[in-house]
């Protein structure tokens, strides 16, 4: 034990192989045969990388559990609930029927339901994903270059605001991030092997993923792009070599043919008419960036400049390892591009761009590590990432500001305001999800109706008599209203009397 402390201390492995935190020891698993409770006391007592990622997957449950239940449910997540109420078939049926999400994580809500339908439930499996997506992160920075990059990488993801707040919502970007993630792991390993088994798990997570948001068929495709441009020489030599890519295609397609099929026709209609919510262009490459900089320009700056210096050393590394990163964010970059114009765009879609950003910023450490030659090189850039991340105003004020709208406390001063017999609109209309988890018109006394136009709501004006009128509005009404005639009727016809994280009250004259 003395020798091994010993060459820590030296801060590179006894062979000088580079930047070892283990120095001189090596774990005895090879493989899950060598898995037993020797062992795995013998690896955690002695290897470093094992005790940072064993942290970092303790602080990630942490940060991603802690105060699950603090926001409010939004709109987006009291659809999840909507969706998930339904039975096994009917779920499936929304889909098929128009609902612009797959139903993958809609049917894991469905079962979590059986839990209850709170909060915490709702958003469990998100952030259980998010902490599992931590240690596989780590696998992947190992694959594509060593245990440094990983364990680097590893801790981007732990402490990444946009990352925690994602493995708190409601939503299948968290499942599909981590499907992507799990997927590409294998993705890696079967360019080294070229094993079947490795190509076929490549396929089936990434339909699981593609069951779970339609945008991971985006990363999808791009990695099979370029696993096709860097095995087409291979494959000139020897077509049969081609067999392991073509059946990673054939499982995806044979496990994802009923949603490719469903998928043609959302998108034939979604790109019918213009979209009235997103972020167009260059806007959503840019702000993105932000996003996976802890909401933060100037981090963002500084984990671009990272980004970059961590390309060029991929590149000298080797060549096809530049071309990966490159690929990886272009591509998906120039397909959202494109895409903006004519299907809403948010860069929450972006988030399975999270694991080759951070990958690529891990990277960087390399060059400094060479100058420097200390193991200290690796501990100050994740101590770095971290304190970047930590300090960024999104997370400071995080767990103790609302980050969503406050359905929960707005519905209390709805009762408060109203009296029995007063009517209460919803604009546009399907507000009424999060609004009703939260408020009940029949304890109230109150006529809870929906309105998505100015038309609707003259109309309940008319009806109302010399009861009261209040409407209830969102910036969700622009989406739904683009005419803007239900913002010139609330203009005319109401004052303002009451407003909380994004939602209004409006008193009808």
């Amino acid at each position: 034990m003395g020798k091994k402390r010993e060459e820590r201390a030296k801060g590179h492995s006894p062979a000088g192989s580079g930047c070892n935190l283990d120095g001189g020891y090596t774990s005895p698993i090879k493989s899950f045969q060598d898995i037993s409770a020797e062992t795995l006391k013998n690896t955690l007592l002695s290897s470093r990388y094992v005790q940072l990622l064993l942290s970092l997957t303790v602080i990630g449950l942490i940060l991603r559990f802690f105060n699950l239940g603090y926001n409010s449910l939004w709109l987006d997540e009291a659809s999840t609930l909507t969706f998930a109420s339904m039975s096994l078939p009917g779920i499936w049926e929304a889909t098929t029927g128009g609902e612009f999400n797959p139903p993958l994580f809609y049917w894991t809500e469905h079962i979590m339901l059986l839990f209850g339908n709170s909060e915490v439930i709702l958003r469990f499996v998100p952030a259980l994903l998010g902490v599992l997506t931590i240690p596989l992160v780590y696998v992947i920075g190992k694959e594509f270059y060593d245990r440094n990059v990983g364990i680097i990488a590893a801790a981007a993801v732990t402490f990444s605001p946009f990352l925690i707040f994602y493995s708190q919502e409601a939503r299948a970007y968290s499942m599909g991030l981590f499907l992507i993630v799990a997927s590409l792991v294998f993705f890696l390993k079967a360019l080294k092997t070229n094993r079947i088994s490795h190509w076929i798990l490549f396929g089936s997570l990434s339909a699981l993923a593609f069951w779970s948001h339609f945008y991971t068929l985006v990363i999808t495709g791009s990695l099979v792009l370029y696993a096709f441009t860097v095995k087409i020489s291979e494959f000139k030599k020897d077509i049969v070599s081609c067999k392991p890519l073509v059946l990673a295609g054939a499982t995806f397609i044979l496990l994802s043919l009923p949603l490719i099929v469903v998928t043609v026709e959302l998108f034939a209609k979604r790109t019918a008419s213009a979209p009235t919510f997103g972020i167009e262009g260059a806007g959503i490459i840019i702000e993105t960036f932000r996003q996976l900089s802890g909401f933060s320009e100037i981090v963002m700056y500084l984990f671009l400049l990272l980004f970059v210096i961590g390309i060029v050393q991929a590149f000298l590394t080797e060549r096809n390892k530049g071309i990966f990163l490159v690929a990886l964010t272009f591509l998906p970059f120039a397909i959202s591009w494109f895409l903006s114009y004519r299907i809403p765009m948010m860069p929450r879609y972006l988030i399975i761009l999270a694991p080759f950003f951070f990958i690529g910023i891990a990277m960087a450490y390399k060059p400094i590590y060479n100058l420097a030659r200390s193991r200290w090189v690796v501990y100050g850039f994740m101590a770095m990432l971290v304190l970047l991340s930590v300090t960024t105003p999104f997370f400071m004020s995080y767990y103790s500001t609302y980050s969503k709208e406050d359905w929960r406390n707005f519905s209390k001063q709805v009762s408060q305001i109203t009296t029995r017999g007063d009517l209460v609109v919803v604009a546009p209309g399907y507000i009424y999800q999060p609004f009703d988890y939260y408020y009940s018109n029949s304890t109230d006394g109150t006529y809870e109706f929906r309105a998505d136009n100015g038309e609707t709501l003259e109309s309940l004006r008319l009806q109302k008599g010399n009861n009261s009128m209040f409407v209830i509005m969102t910036s969700d009404i622009s989406s739904a209203n683009p005419g803007g005639d239900a913002v010139a009727w609330i203009n005319q016809h109401t004052q303002l009397i009451s407003q909380n994280t994004g939602i209004y009250l409006f008193k009808v004259s």
